[in-house]
Parts: C-alpha cells; sequence; structure tokens
C-alpha cells in the first residue's frame, strides 16, 4: 500500500476544523542534556489526550449517510477508544468500542464521556478483532481499527506533516526522528510524509523491551511477535505484532528499531513532567525516553520526538513523578 503525501495533505484539511495543530516545543534543558537540538512534537495535547483523533476523524468524517446511520465499532487499549469516541460524538455517529479490562480507568472514563458504549475484554485470552468483527455483523456497523486501515494511516501521517513544516519554518532540518510504535500506524503515516518533505531524515520506530516486535522485524525482513507472556508499562504500545498494512510501509521507510525499558519510561515521565512541564503517558514517552538514556548519539545532531498521548492514570502519574 502506498501512501502519497497528497493523501496527507488531504487529510489535514479534511481534520483541519476539528484537530488541534499541536505546538513544536524546544527546550534549552533538554538541549544541553543531550548536545543536541531535540524539537518535540507534543500530541499529548492534541484532541482526546493523544495522535488517535486525526485518524479516527480522518476516517469517520468519510463516511456516507447509510454508515454514519449505522454507527461504528472499533478496538482499542484506550487511546484510539477515546479517538473514535471523540470523532463519532462530533459526527453524530454511535460508536462501540472494545475495550481491554485492565485498560486504565482515566482511558475507560473518558470513552465512556464521549458518549461511546464500552465492551470489555480479557487481551490474553480474548481476541479483541473476532469481538468487533461479530458486533460489526450483528449491527451492521463499520469497523474502524486501530492501525491497519488506510485512512487511519494516512490520518495519522498529518502529525509528520505538521512537524516536518514547523521544523522547517524555524529552520531546521532533522537528522533524526523517534516516533512510538504499537501496530505501526503512526509512524507508518509519519514516515510516508518525511519521505516525501524531509526524505534525508533518518526515522526510527521505539517500543517497550519486551513488546519490541517491530524492532525484530526491521532486523529480520519479516513479521516477529511478542510472547504472549509479554508485559509493559506502556499499555498504548502493546500490539501483539505489526499490522499487516503497515509493516510493509515501515520496512520500506523506518531505517531501525529501538526498544526501552519500563524503568527508562519512568524517568522519561517525570523529566517531561519536571523539565518540559508535559503530562504523558508511558506508551506516550518512550521516544523521549530513548533520547535520554542514550539509545543513539545525539550530540550535534537535531532530533525530532513524537511525544504521542498523555491518558495517565493519576494514581500511576502521581507514583512516577513524585
Amino acid at each position: 500500500m502506498n501512501v502519497d503525501v497528497s493523501d496527507i495533505k488531504a487529510a489535514a484539511n479534511r481534520i483541519a476544523t476539528a484537530a488541534v495543530l499541536t505546538p513544536v516545543i524546544e527546550s534549552p534543558q533538554l538541549n544541553a542534556d543531550t548536545g543536541a537540538r531535540v524539537l518535540i512534537k507534543a500530541e499529548c495535547l492534541q484532541r482526546s489526550g493523544s495522535f488517535k483523533f486525526r485518524g479516527a476523524y480522518n476516517r469517520l468524517s468519510q463516511l456516507d449517510d447509510k454508515q454514519k446511520a449505522a454507527g461504528v465499532v472499533a478496538w482499542s487499549s484506550g487511546n484510539h477508544a477515546q479517538g473514535v469516541a471523540a470523532a463519532a460524538q462530533l459526527l453524530g455517529i454511535s460508536a462501540t468500542i472494545v475495550m481491554p479490562h485492565d485498560a486504565p480507568d482515566i482511558k475507560v472514563r473518558k470513552t465512556k464521556a464521549y458518549g461511546a458504549e464500552v465492551i470489555f475484554y480479557d487481551r490474553y485470552t480474548e481476541s479483541r478483532e473476532e469481538i468487533g468483527r461479530t458486533l460489526s455483523e450483528e449491527r451492521g456497523a463499520t469497523l474502524v481499527p486501530s492501525y491497519d486501515d488506510r485512512d487511519i494511516i494516512i490520518g495519522q501521517g498529518t502529525v509528520g506533516l505538521e512537524l516536518a513544516e514547523q521544523s522547517r519554518a524555524l529552520g531546521y532540518e532533522l537528522d533524526d526522528l523517534l516516533v512510538c510504535c504499537g501496530g505501526g500506524g503512526l509512524i507508518a503515516g509519519v514516515a510516508s510524509a518525511f519521505k516525501h518533505l524531509s526524505p534525508g531524515t533518518r526515522i526510527l520506530s521505539v517500543e517497550p523491551d519486551d513488546f519490541d516486535d517491530h524492532k525484530r522485524s526491521l532486523k529480520s525482513g519479516q513479521v516477529e511477535s511478542n510472547s504472549a507472556d509479554a508485559r509493559s508499562i506502556c499499555d498504548a504500545l502493546l500490539a501483539p505484532e505489526p499490522g499487516g498494512l503497515t509493516f510493509p510501509i515501515n520496512k520500506a521507510l523506518v531505517s531501525a528499531g529501538i526498544s526501552v525499558s519500563d524503568v527508562e519510561v519512568r524517568a522519561a515521565m517525570k523529566y517531561a513532567f519536571s523539565t518540559l512541564k508535559l503530562v504523558t503517558e508511558p506508551g506516550g514517552v518512550v521516544a523521549l525516553a530513548a533520547v535520554l538514556s542514550g539509545k543513539i548519539p545525539t550530540q550535534g545532531k537535531t532530533i525530532g520526538i513524537v511525544i504521542s498521548g498523555g491518558n495517565v492514570d493519576p494514581l500511576l502519574f502521581s507514583d512516577v513523578v513524585v
């Protein structure tokens, strides 16, 4: 599947009245600590608290009247859930979201607050895809996958479109760009934008240590899966393996994968709060964790990172930052 920058620009126009044009932030302290110029795309400030709103709105806004009347079904651990629910509320569409029973309470409450129906499942013993497809068939509703969907990928690509344009307006070309990776939809869209707008930028995926399927897949050239016993604090990045649509894009455009530990993620969340004044969730801050923990050379470089979300459980956040 090919994603052209014209597709992403069309999506940007489509979502412009609903999505936030999130800022690019630069911190003198972070620059000093890394020896680099680090540009942060703060998607934690996006509508619904993460980049997921972009893809969801791009997908739902293109449904015809009959599809809108029948509603949508999605599955998510929380950020796609909120993105779909928020987009559906704006567009007057009913939404049903299949969520794991161990999803952070704040993500469940926010999803319901947008008017969506939530159906729980066990992520370790049940298939969310099977549950979602069954509900879709029973209700005649449209399925909205969390990452393996062309319009979702294109919508997420608007993050890359904006970052490339904002960086250039500041007079910078990025040497490296680090993007969090679960199923791979965000990085597939971002990499597709940068391929056209900043082809010299090296794109790197970042994942939790025990969910480094993209890192291993990029190295082997084929899809690698995660262990069923794997666990991580990064609830937003716990996909079992790369997506069928996303991986071919990422295989072609992403240079390499990086992984970070939960300890490094906690340190990055604390740094983001104390130094950058940003509230972040674990999965949203892995790119910052990679830079702070020295996973790549930074001295003298211009580096972009995407902080992808800020929907964090308050108790977890207080435990991390205190």
